[in-house]
């Protein structure tokens, strides 16, 4: 037997028995590694999600029978059970009017009547108008189907004409197909802050 013909022989041998240390190492080595999965959320996130079903930023958008454009967004929203309203998180709303003019509505929280046409905005609610009045209350019921909010709490509001408080406001228009108007009630007192001229 030559010596090629002997290595060849050599070789038939210690290849599949390094085959073998190899495998049998990767296994080893394989045994030391932690193979517990980690859930990527907080412990926290997990029980809110595993209240209830819930709805990550929804929005909803439609028109008016005057041609008004209505938008309302939220981070998070709840549906409702039997006898309690759909609940939303971070609710909002962008209402632009058909004559040009633009509302913008704001609040922490916020809940859905549907079966009584209302949405009611609560907490550090805010109204911006399209003049630069803000105005500010801690709920405001509005209706889904048309151009009409109520504050039944006191207001704050501040803009051009200077700051303004009041017992309650509304929103809405006076006549079919009219403006939109802000009307402000029950001891209403404007501190007037003329601008300065510049000289």
């Amino acid at each position: 037997m030559d010596s090629y013909s002997r290595a060849v022989a050599y070789l038939k041998v210690l290849l599949p028995l390094a085959a073998l240390v190899l495998m049998s190492t990767l296994f080893l080595i394989s045994r030391g590694v932690n193979t517990d999965a980690v859930i990527p959320f907080a412990q926290k996130e997990i029980e809110d999600r595993m209240k209830g079903q819930q709805i990550t930023a929804p929005f909803f958008s439609g028109t008016t029978a005057q041609g008004d454009e209505i938008m309302v967004t939220a981070s998070l929203a709840r549906p409702g059970g039997a006898g309690s309203p759909a609940i939303a998180s971070d609710l909002a709303a962008e209402i632009n009017l058909a004559d040009g003019g633009q509302i913008t509505l704001a609040s922490k929280t916020g809940a859905i009547h549907p079966g009584q046409d209302t949405a009611q905005f609560t907490g550090n609610v805010t109204i911006t108008s399209a003049d630069g009045l803000l105005v500010e209350t801690e709920e405001l019921n509005t209706a889904l189907s048309g151009l009409e909010a109520e504050s039944p709490g006191p207001v704050r509001a501040s803009g051009a004409i200077g700051k303004l408080t009041a017992g309650n406001m509304r929103i809405g228009v006076k006549t079919e197909g009219g403006p939109v108007h802000m009307l402000f009630k029950n001891g209403v007192k404007l501190l007037y802050d003329p601008q300065k001229p510049e000289r």
